[in-house]
């Protein structure tokens, strides 16, 4: 099921909402765990199934982490695992079995087709044979990069210390399924919504702002990101393209791809906030960063921060000296670029990542660049992301690498280009750029923007949703980018 569809804001959203209001509170989380599984399973049921059996584990292994601890219980609430508290070997037990479980659906779903094809094809350029591993073609179920991280994240945080475990089995699926998040992040730490699952507020400013975010997240995907990507995909489904025209067609997948992820952001923030829960910012302004750094403190925040606290930190992080903080980055961005998709476009998009946060880090504070203009800066740095956007859009390394080359007027431009220009530059299309240009650049984002409900901002909220609406029922359905991944 997805947000921008008739199915969803005219049916599931409203009897979600209705029941959820009527019923107490302890009732409500049983609604959102049991709605959550029926929007996910609603295009394929089994998939509902697995994420269920994976949540089964993960919660047995948060309570055998709890009971092997041996400690009283707080009250009617689990205890927390105090942290200066030697873990035990059935403890440790428990946290790879929930680790494992989760990466082994990942890997398999994820990257078993790629790695056969790959070992297949390493043993045909050895001459060994075609290698004989077998191509299964699985589908990739949605979502299930964001689930199988949310669950390593609760494992984690309560053999840290820093959460209780969940004695409800009904809680924990109300976490791990919760729809508004589940398919497309943000990544929901239990740690930073344990305290939410037992009490929350509903308060009108709440519930006011989530409509907001809600309304401006359906109008960046319906009226920003779906007509740019006519632009994305004619830039990069043409043979060759001029120089002009390719960096077009690349920052116009570069707003798409920012529309379209934050709207969801926004879109699932909105919804949480309808139901009392407050997530974490996404976006900030991404492409307004002076430097890769400030980049990735800017875009998919909940997953960069997941990657620093769950792996660069525990790798060393920058306390082991320069090059081990160099061979960290570079590990945790290669590991960010294979969570995206399984493809060595994927990888290498990751490595530039990786390679420039290094060299950020070993210019320091005080290198020439940061004594550019704040403006030049953003420029280099924009110029930067859209050039590692092509490997993230490009299906295959040579057309990631022939459209590199068209980028910097490296290629041989035929006559067809020109009919592919003729695509790229309609009214409506020069016009949704200008404007997804001044939002980038010039206006507030959402977070911002939908911290004061006045009924100005909310006026203009309701004339953007009954827009993206009207629109919608002009297009086929489109899922959000993310949605592969």
């Amino acid at each position: 099921m997805v947000f921008s569809s008739h199915l969803f804001l005219f049916y599931f959203l409203p009897l979600m909402l209705l029941l959820y209001y009527l019923l107490p509170f302890r009732a409500r989380t049983a609604l959102i765990a049991a709605g959550s599984y029926l929007f996910y399973g609603w295009a394929n049921p089994p998939w509902a199934l697995l994420m269920f059996l994976s949540s089964g584990v993960d919660y047995i292994c948060g309570l055998a982490l709890v009971r092997l601890a041996n400690l009283p219980r707080d009250g009617k609430l689990p205890p927390i695992i105090p942290k200066e508290m030697p873990r035990t070997k059935g403890q440790k037990a428990a946290l790879i079995i929930s680790i494992t479980s989760n990466m082994g659906l990942l890997a398999f779903f994820k990257y078993y087709d790629f790695t056969a094809d790959n070992l297949n094809a390493l043993s045909h350029a050895l001459g060994m044979g075609n290698g004989g591993v077998p191509i299964l073609n699985v589908i990739l179920p949605i979502g299930i990069s964001f689930y199988t991280f949310k669950s390593m994240s609760y494992a984690i945080d309560v053999y840290r210390g820093d959460a209780r475990a969940m004695y409800s089995f009904t809680d924990f699926c109300c976490f791990e399924a919760f729809f508004p998040d589940l398919v497309a992040g943000p990544i929901v730490r239990y740690g930073a919504i344990e305290q939410q699952m037992r009490s929350r507020q509903h308060t009108l400013d709440k519930f006011a702002r989530g409509v907001l975010f809600f309304a401006f997240g359906l109008g960046k995907k319906i009226l920003i990101a779906n007509p740019l990507a006519h632009v994305a995909d004619s830039a990069f489904s043409a043979g060759s393209l001029h120089w002009y025209d390719a960096w077009f067609g690349v920052i116009g997948y570069a707003f798409q791809i920012y529309f379209d992820f934050s709207g969801y952001s926004d879109m699932a923030l909105g919804l949480a906030l309808m139901m009392g829960f407050v997530l974490i910012q996404n976006f900030n302004s991404p492409y307004q960063a002076d430097s890769i750094t400030d980049f990735w403190r800017r875009w998919h925040i909940s997953l960069s921060t997941w990657l620093r606290d769950y792996l660069y930190i525990p790798l060393g992080g920058n306390r082991r000296g320069g090059s081990r903080t160099y061979v960290n980055l570079m590990l945790v961005m290669l590991i960010g670029g294979l969570w995206h998709g399984a493809s060595w476009t994927f990888v290498i998009w990751g490595a530039i990542h990786g390679f420039m946060l290094a060299v950020e880090r070993f210019q320091g504070k005080d290198s020439p660049y940061r004594r550019l203009p704040m403006p030049m800066r953003v420029a280099i740095t924009f110029g930067i992301v859209c050039i590692t956007w092509v490997f993230f859009r490009a299906k295959t390394l040579p057309q990631a690498w022939g459209y590199v080359s068209c980028l910097f007027a490296a290629r041989h431009v035929s006559m067809s280009a020109n009919a592919v220009a003729a695509d790229l530059y309609t009214p409506l299309h020069a016009v949704v750029f200008l404007l997804a240009a001044l939002l980038v650049w010039k206006a507030p984002n959402t977070w911002v923007f939908t911290r004061r409900v006045t009924l100005p901002r909310a006026a203009l909220a309701m004339g953007v949703m009954i827009v993206a609406i009207v629109l919608m029922w002009t297009e086929p359905e489109n899922p959000f980018i993310y949605f592969q991944f």
